[in-house]
């Protein structure tokens, strides 16, 4: 896999903003940043698993040099991915400041220091030839899945949103721990001094029982210890149950902004949208849903009834018609002749590779040309130049075809 396209140097001074595109774009599966993607993902569990494995002192004797191996590669995967994004992030950030604040802010981020943490205490531990620390270390390679998981990235913003409610908690769980532990210290210190003889000892008991652990290490043995020990653990329901309820309910939240940003993103793409308004972009996004098809999946068969209308946001698929066969990429839509006809479809439509749609179902599609007088015109004129025209598609998007054709052929 090239990751710098042939003919570009190191001196090329295009050659860190495409890197940067690399590394930090969210691309699709045909994309060379894709495939970047499943190579470090591949290395972090491989990595991962031979950590793993090296801790079975009998598999570490017979596959020892492999693992050793394997640790060495990963660092150095890690370490040139890291100075490759030291490197491009200049001169693309939100606050333009100088190369050097750049690279210092994505050295000093989480990520970054998840980056640097992914490879370089284990090239120390190498270096040093302490290897059996190696087993330690295992597992921070391992977060570095979160640049790549939108699930993990969304449950770190929901907590940082939510920072100053769970310090809120802590504090509390920290009040109470140090209230029962006190009373379980009045009442048992006397009958139990080997174990709860000082207020710290009792705010252990205090700690699994509100936790709902209850090793069973330390119980209370008088009836007054015992009245207060359901009390206790009453309360750890409490203590647990409302740090849950507020990470779910942000998490859920963070969720819905993401969705709202990438279906966003999705409808710039479209030129059909280009001159509505925020706000009657935002109508659209309530109807519209997200959907992608992989490569060489049917999304629409000859003579189905026609019950949607798609918008290509990213990628390709191909019409086969009765007299011509024509592919529409990213920013066409298709499907509405049939929604205002009222008609089965009138071709097959293939992804020809991954792509992502929009899907705008028929009762939605009626209601927004009636609600949107200018964008229905459009609708209608393009219908109508695709019957004259071609009996289905649009003249400029078969020029966009053949345009898309020409530059597969280069």
């Amino acid at each position: 896999m090239r990751l710098v396209p042939r003919g570009i140097g190191l001196r090329d001074p295009n050659l860190r903003d495409r890197l940067y595109e690399l590394l930090e774009h969210d691309p699709l599966a045909y994309s060379a940043g894709s495939r970047f993607i499943q190579l470090i993902i591949g290395v972090i569990v491989l990595n991962v698993t031979a950590m793993i494995l090296a801790s079975v002192p009998e598999l570490d004797a017979e596959f020892g040099a492999l693992f050793s191996a394997i640790t060495i590669l990963s660092v150095i995967v890690f370490a040139l991915e890291y100075a490759a994004r030291l490197w491009t992030v200049a001169g693309h950030t939100q606050r333009k400041a100088s190369a050097l604040a750049d690279r210092l802010g994505y050295a000093f981020s989480t990520l970054g220091i998840i980056d640097l943490l992914a490879f370089l205490p284990a090239a120390i531990v190498l270096a040093t030839g302490r290897h059996a620390t190696l087993a330690a270390l295992g597992v921070l390679p391992f977060f570095k899945l979160i640049r790549y998981s939108p699930a993990m990235r969304s449950l770190l913003a929901a907590v940082h949103a939510e920072r100053r409610a769970l310090i809120g908690c802590i504090v509390i769980l920290i009040g109470a721990v140090l209230t029962f532990a006190s009373l379980l210290y009045a009442i048992e210190r006397d009958v139990q001094p080997d174990k709860l003889g000082t207020i710290p000892q009792a705010m252990w008991w205090a700690i699994v029982t509100l936790g709902t652990v209850g090793y069973g290490d330390v119980v209370p043995v008088t009836a007054l210890g015992k009245f207060v020990s359901v009390f206790t653990i009453v309360s750890g329901f409490a203590m647990i149950a409302l740090p849950v309820a507020i990470i779910s309910t942000a998490f859920a939240e963070e969720v819905k902004r993401r969705d709202f940003v990438v279906t966003w993103g999705m409808l710039a793409r479209v030129p059909l949208f280009s001159h509505l308004s925020a706000a009657e972009i935002a109508d659209i996004m309530r109807l519209l849903r997200a959907r992608t098809v992989e490569q060489d999946e049917i999304l629409v068969r000859r003579g189905d009834a026609a019950s949607s209308m798609y918008f290509i946001t990213a990628g390709e698929v191909e019409i086969a018609l009765p007299s011509q066969q024509v592919r529409l990429a990213d920013g066409t839509f298709f499907g509405e002749i049939a929604l205002l006809h009222k008609t089965k479809r009138s071709g097959t439509v293939t992804a020809t590779r991954k792509t992502r749609l929009l899907v705008l179902d028929a009762h939605d599609f009626h209601a927004l040309i009636e609600r949107m007088p200018t964008l229905a015109e459009h609708v209608h004129t393009t219908a109508k130049a695709r019957l004259a025209d071609t009996g289905d598609l649009a003249p400029a998007e078969l020029a966009q075809a053949e345009q898309e054709d020409g530059r597969r052929g280069k």
